[in-house]
């Protein structure tokens, strides 16, 4: 079992080194990002953060709440705007940040935020769907969409748009270790932070929770329960992908690229997957596969320690656990803690036998 394209290996069958790696790079880049999510929108002539409001709740001493605006400007005096909620912990900092921007649904809630204080850590909260509605049917109304005259791109490229712009802001405040900057989402926001860790190098630290198709999970390789691309067309969901990837319905196999280029991109920062066993849609064994590939990309870099992965119980949701594997992971990785606990765990006996390549015959 091998996925393929190899990540250390040219399209000319070329090997790739360190000193190359630039080149490759770019090659993957150019076959995976426009094709699968479409162009990512411009960036704007510069972000503005402003100030809205700042309090110490008392039921939490000492630990500060910040509501910002970010504010993206372009031309013709064209801005977009979003809502940046900062939580950070006792102390002067500069702190290390987990910025998460599934603030639409309800995963991050006080007892997650209390576990990222107790870490001494900033929690950095948007919504990523004030960069584009989560609507299939009016989603080219809403958010960057309207503001833009070209918008060859799909919805998870607009959310991957706003992480960045929230790096933007973060990377100008004095509490913030700009070198330390973590990204976090779940399921269609996994796939998002994904995205947007592989486009901006300046996430230092890239987690994708249940992120299944289109994000770390194969399109080539598949359990009988994995999502594939002809599944969000009957969700509604395939307007998260550019027109090209549509046109593969029924023919994920025949993609000229696998996910695992996701991880080529982010290669060598830090990387970790958290999964659930009872998950099948989002097909854990297809991340933990792909993760076995990246690897050998890693190991070029001397970093073989800086993916993981980490598998719970359950099914499809973003858990305490998840975020506590998290904050080991970023503990290990961008405190350089001391930990015993072991990132990169032996799993699944009967992989060879369930995950099969797509389409199973």
């Amino acid at each position: 079992m091998k996925m393929r394209p190899t990540l250390t290996r040219f399209n000319n069958g070329d090997s790739v080194t360190l000193s190359n790696w630039h080149l490759r790079k770019q090659e993957i880049y150019s076959a995976i990002i426009p094709h699968e999510y479409g162009t990512i929108p411009p960036p704007g002539k510069k972000t503005v953060i402003i100030q809205r409001c700042k309090h110490m709740p008392k039921e939490w001493p000492n630990v500060t709440h910040t509501i910002y605006d970010i504010i993206t400007e372009f031309e013709k005096n064209i801005q977009f705007k979003q809502t940046l909620a900062l939580w950070s912990p006792p102390g002067n900092g500069p702190f290390p940040t987990l910025l998460y921007g599934d603030n639409c649904w309800s995963f991050f809630n006080e007892a997650v935020l209390n576990k990222v204080l107790e870490r001494g850590y900033i929690a950095a909260i948007f919504d990523r769907t004030e960069a584009a509605a989560d609507n299939k049917d009016n989603y080219r109304q809403t958010g960057i969409y309207k503001l833009l005259s070209s918008t060859n791109f799909g919805a998870l490229s607009a959310w991957a748009w706003a992480y960045h712009r929230c790096v933007d802001a973060l990377i100008q405040l004095p509490q913030v270790r700009s070198d330390a900057i973590a990204i976090s989402g779940h399921s269609r926001g996994g796939k998002t932070t994904l995205l947007a860790g592989a486009t901006d190098d300046r996430i230092a630290l890239v987690n994708a929770n249940g992120s299944g198709t289109g994000g770390a999970a194969p399109n080539h390789w598949k359990t009988d329960e994995a999502e594939t691309i002809d599944s969000f067309f009957h969700s509604g969901n395939i307007f998260w992908f550019s027109d090209q990837f549509r046109g593969y319905r029924g023919q994920d196999n025949k993609l000229p690229y696998d996910q695992h280029f996701l991880h080529g991109l982010i290669t060598p920062r830090p990387l970790l997957f958290t999964e659930a066993k009872g998950d099948d849609a989002a097909n854990p064994r297809g991340t933990y596969f792909a993760c076995q590939t990246a690897l050998e990309l890693y190991d070029m870099f001397q970093s073989t320690r800086s993916i993981g992965w980490a598998l719970r119980d359950g099914e499809h949701a973003h858990t305490i656990e998840d975020f506590i594997s998290l904050l080991n992971f970023m503990d290990l990785q961008l405190l350089g803690k001391k930990t015993s606990i072991d990132f990169q765990p032996a799993l699944f006996d009967d992989l060879t036998e369930l995950l099969k390549p797509f389409p199973k015959v």
